[in-house]
């Protein structure tokens, strides 16, 4: 059976789903890293790698997947949150 491949928002790269990390919009238009690739909300996917977060933030690539403004904060948190993963 063949893997599903997903595209990262930031490099373009297509990878297997389970190499990238799933970025959701929840319903309460909260935007957070869904470790489980399962919960509801809009999903991005993103490689495992900071500058694909650096690129995401300078090219504001989260505004443009969830089609509203993301504040620069949360992109701050996501990479915050990547360093711990």
């Amino acid at each position: 059976m063949n893997n599903p491949q997903r595209t990262c928002i930031a490099c373009r790269n297509i990878k297997e789903k389970k190499e990238l990390i799933r970025i959701v919009r929840t319903n309460e238009g909260e935007i957070e890293i869904d470790s489980t690739g399962r919960k509801n909300g809009r999903g991005a996917y993103i490689c495992n790698d900071v500058k694909c977060f650096e690129i995401l933030k300078k090219t504001k690539g989260l505004d443009r997947s969830f089609k509203s403004q993301i504040a620069a904060q949360v992109y701050d948190k996501l990479i915050a949150e990547l360093n711990l993963l």
